[in-house]
């Protein structure tokens, strides 16, 4: 195996944004079992509550923040191949490793900077719910907005890996 070192990398990337991914997606089900419960006790019985809402706020939240790294190692995210399905594998591939490079790395880099401030604190003040009967860990789901940036940059760089490695190849290096 050429360059095992690589490859550990890229494994170990893709089994931290795989074992994320799949678990939050039983929270997927979690969220669908809250919402009805929420219809059935608001529609049938008359019974609210704001503390059930809220968790179905926060788990759409985590849902989407914690799998977004899951979604594209499994190339989930919407492209638009108007030209890129003609090109050749080589060409792809360099597209791929500049896209990364140009847009999802400074995005995540520029999101993690900018949410560490708004995160600390948030943290720092427990911060919670400003509605009577809501939850207290308003402050946990916005520590989710670092994780997020974190899991999507670090499969963004197994993701060049894998590029260059599949470059390499092509080249027969």
């Amino acid at each position: 195996m050429k360059y095992p070192y690589i490859q550990i990398v890229i494994s170990t990337i893709d089994q931290i944004n795989d074992l994320t991914g799949k678990g939050i997606a039983w929270l997927s089900l979690v969220m669908v079992v809250v919402t009805c419960a929420v219809v059935i006790a608001r529609y049938v019985f008359s019974v609210g509550s704001i503390g059930l809402q809220e968790s179905i706020m926060y788990m759409h939240g985590a849902v989407f923040m914690l799998a977004i790294g899951f979604t594209l190692k499994e190339h989930g995210h919407v492209r638009v191949d108007v030209f890129y399905e003609k090109f050749s594998p080589a060409t792809k591939i360099a597209i791929d490793i500049a896209g990364h490079l140009l847009f999802l790395l400074p995005f995540c880099a520029f999101v993690l900077w900018t949410s560490i401030d708004y995160v600390s604190f948030a943290w720092s003040l427990k911060e919670s719910s400003a509605q009577p009967g809501g939850l207290p860990g308003v402050y946990l789901v916005k520590g989710l907005i670092p994780a997020m940036a974190i899991l999507l940059m670090l499969q963004g760089i197994g993701e060049i890996l894998k590029a260059v490695l599949l470059l390499m190849n092509l080249r027969g290096n």
